[in-house]
Protein backbone atom coordinates (compact mmCIF):
# COMPACT_ATOMS: atom_id res chain seq x y z
CA UNK A 1 0.00 0.00 0.00
CA UNK A 2 1.23 3.29 -0.70
CA UNK A 3 2.32 6.08 1.78
CA UNK A 4 -1.11 8.36 2.17
CA UNK A 5 1.06 11.17 3.35
CA UNK A 6 3.39 13.83 1.22
CA UNK A 7 4.43 15.79 3.66
CA UNK A 8 4.82 17.80 7.22
CA UNK A 9 3.04 21.61 6.89
CA UNK A 10 3.44 22.50 9.73
CA UNK A 11 4.42 21.40 13.46
CA UNK A 12 3.18 22.94 16.74
CA UNK A 13 5.62 24.31 19.67
CA UNK A 14 4.63 24.90 23.10
CA UNK A 15 6.18 27.41 25.03
CA UNK A 16 6.67 28.68 28.25
CA UNK A 17 8.52 32.15 27.40
CA UNK A 18 7.15 33.84 24.40
CA UNK A 19 10.05 36.70 24.15
CA UNK A 20 13.01 33.99 24.41
CA UNK A 21 12.05 31.60 21.95
CA UNK A 22 11.22 34.28 19.48
CA UNK A 23 14.59 35.61 20.14
CA UNK A 24 16.04 31.88 19.82
CA UNK A 25 14.22 30.97 16.26
CA UNK A 26 13.97 34.57 14.48
CA UNK A 27 17.23 35.84 16.05
CA UNK A 28 19.85 32.56 16.08
CA UNK A 29 18.30 30.60 13.72
CA UNK A 30 17.04 33.40 11.06
CA UNK A 31 13.21 32.34 10.72
CA UNK A 32 11.04 35.00 10.07
CA UNK A 33 8.23 35.43 12.86
CA UNK A 34 4.59 35.20 11.02
CA UNK A 35 1.35 36.37 12.68
CA UNK A 36 -1.98 34.88 11.31
CA UNK A 37 -5.61 34.07 12.52
CA UNK A 38 -6.62 36.27 15.43
CA UNK A 39 -2.86 37.33 16.20
CA UNK A 40 -1.59 33.65 16.37
CA UNK A 41 2.46 33.05 15.57
CA UNK A 42 4.72 31.19 13.57
CA UNK A 43 8.25 30.65 12.43
CA UNK A 44 8.54 30.34 9.05
CA UNK A 45 11.27 29.80 6.56
CA UNK A 46 11.86 28.00 3.32
CA UNK A 47 8.19 26.79 2.32
CA UNK A 48 8.23 25.42 6.32
CA UNK A 49 6.30 26.64 9.45
CA UNK A 50 6.41 25.84 13.55
CA UNK A 51 3.28 27.08 15.21
CA UNK A 52 3.89 28.51 18.42
CA UNK A 53 1.65 28.17 21.45
CA UNK A 54 2.12 29.35 24.77
CA UNK A 55 1.52 26.94 27.72
CA UNK A 56 -1.84 27.27 28.94
CA UNK A 57 -3.15 29.47 26.42
CA UNK A 58 -3.07 26.54 23.39
CA UNK A 59 -5.09 26.61 20.48
CA UNK A 60 -7.43 24.50 19.96
CA UNK A 61 -7.14 21.56 19.24
CA UNK A 62 -4.17 20.29 20.70
CA UNK A 63 -2.00 17.54 21.59
CA UNK A 64 -3.42 15.79 24.38
CA UNK A 65 -0.40 16.88 26.54
CA UNK A 66 1.80 20.24 25.62
CA UNK A 67 5.01 20.36 27.21
CA UNK A 68 7.62 23.29 26.24
CA UNK A 69 10.84 21.04 25.97
CA UNK A 70 8.84 17.48 24.75
CA UNK A 71 10.63 18.40 21.53
CA UNK A 72 13.57 16.70 19.06
CA UNK A 73 13.89 18.55 16.00
CA UNK A 74 16.32 18.41 13.37
CA UNK A 75 16.86 21.07 10.66
CA UNK A 76 19.13 20.66 8.03
CA UNK A 77 21.19 23.84 7.59
CA UNK A 78 20.91 26.30 4.66
CA UNK A 79 24.70 26.95 5.13
CA UNK A 80 27.89 24.82 6.38
CA UNK A 81 27.98 23.69 10.16
CA UNK A 82 31.05 25.75 10.79
CA UNK A 83 29.47 28.34 10.13
CA UNK A 84 26.23 27.81 12.38
CA UNK A 85 28.82 26.78 14.92
CA UNK A 86 29.99 30.58 14.86
CA UNK A 87 26.32 32.06 14.82
CA UNK A 88 25.52 30.03 17.70
CA UNK A 89 28.96 31.17 19.50
CA UNK A 90 28.04 34.63 18.82
CA UNK A 91 24.69 34.39 20.42
CA UNK A 92 25.57 32.69 23.83
CA UNK A 93 24.35 28.93 22.84
CA UNK A 94 26.22 25.96 23.87
CA UNK A 95 26.58 22.98 21.81
CA UNK A 96 25.72 20.06 23.70
CA UNK A 97 26.97 17.69 21.55
CA UNK A 98 29.07 17.75 18.12
CA UNK A 99 29.83 17.59 15.76
CA UNK A 100 28.88 14.13 15.44
CA UNK A 101 28.20 11.75 12.50
CA UNK A 102 24.17 10.74 12.36
CA UNK A 103 22.21 9.35 9.72
CA UNK A 104 19.02 11.83 8.01
CA UNK A 105 16.14 11.33 6.16
CA UNK A 106 18.35 10.81 2.46
CA UNK A 107 21.41 9.86 4.23
CA UNK A 108 24.43 10.96 6.40
CA UNK A 109 24.79 13.85 8.10
CA UNK A 110 27.00 15.67 10.02
CA UNK A 111 25.28 17.34 13.42
CA UNK A 112 25.35 19.85 16.02
CA UNK A 113 23.10 19.63 19.14
CA UNK A 114 21.85 22.70 21.37
CA UNK A 115 18.73 23.81 23.10
CA UNK A 116 16.04 26.23 22.51
CA UNK A 117 15.03 28.33 25.63
CA UNK A 118 12.25 25.61 26.62
CA UNK A 119 14.64 23.22 26.37
CA UNK A 120 13.67 21.28 23.52
CA UNK A 121 16.80 19.43 21.45
CA UNK A 122 17.34 21.11 18.37
CA UNK A 123 19.80 19.14 15.92
CA UNK A 124 21.08 21.19 13.25
CA UNK A 125 22.52 19.03 10.49
CA UNK A 126 24.67 19.57 7.35
CA UNK A 127 24.64 16.11 4.85
CA UNK A 128 27.51 14.70 4.06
Amino acid sequence: MACLIDRLDHLVLTTADEAACVHFYCTVLGMALQTFGEGRQAFVWNGQKINLHLKGREFEPKALHPTPGALDLCFIAAVPLDQVERRLAEHGIAIECGPVQRTGARGPIRSLYVRDPDRNLIEISEYA
